[in-house]
């Protein structure tokens, strides 16, 4: 996985996302960090891309009238890169919410 150190504009640039729109869970077996958001923001899941190397990418699907792209971090960019960011990162002082749902998925998987 390559190596990316996050300046503090794209730290908080990516806190942004996820408090706005990121979902913390996972499938039962493995812990993600998704986020869903209409085809009109691809450039912004591009950074994202840029920004959590070995995450991925999904769409664009078309359903129930809406289209949409899904950004997903699981595995070892979720382990080893994402997690240690985000608790390095100010999330609790932040939103509440978001805060706990990250907190219930970290306890969930063993993070």
């Amino acid at each position: 996985m390559k190596q990316v150190v996050l300046g503090e504009f794209d730290q908080g640039l990516l806190l942004g996302i996820l408090v706005g729109e990121g979902h913390f869970g996972g499938d039962g077996l493995q812990p993600h960090v998704t986020v869903r958001m209409h085809t009109r923001h691809e450039r912004l899941f591009r950074r994202l891309l840029e920004l959590c190397p070995g995450s991925k990418l999904y769409g664009p699907y078309h359903h129930g009238g809406r289209s949409y792209f899904q950004w997903m971090a699981r595995g070892e960019v979720l382990r080893t890169f994402l997690v240690p960011l985000i608790d390095a990162l100010p999330l609790e002082a932040i939103d509440d919410h978001a805060f706990e749902r990250y907190q219930d998925m970290k306890r969930k998987y063993d993070l």
